[in-house]
């Protein structure tokens, strides 16, 4: 297993799940709602990635951000986000 730097909070999370303080949820309304706030709060969080790109694709990125208004790293996280979402066709 993997070791993580845990900050206090998890930390204490961690020690609660250990001693079985936790408990299952039988209330499927409950366990909606909860599925529910642990997707967005997912979805706010942020994570850097490195890719690699010809130039004139990164210039082209670029180009196409600015015609639109937006930062060309929203852009792309935009575009990740529908294709993830299947509003952005698969064609290879």
């Amino acid at each position: 297993m993997k070791n993580y730097k845990l900050d206090p909070e998890e930390k204490a999370i961690l020690k609660a799940y250990n001693a079985g303080e936790f408990k299952t949820i039988n209330d499927p309304k409950a366990l909606a709602r909860y599925q529910e706030y642990a997707k967005y709060t997912l979805q706010q969080k942020t994570k850097n990635i490195n890719i690699r790109l010809t130039l004139k694709d990164l210039l082209d990125l670029k180009n196409r951000a600015a015609q639109s208004g937006l930062p060309y790293q929203t852009l792309v996280s935009l575009l990740i986000r529908q294709f993830n979402e299947n509003k952005l066709p698969l064609t290879i």
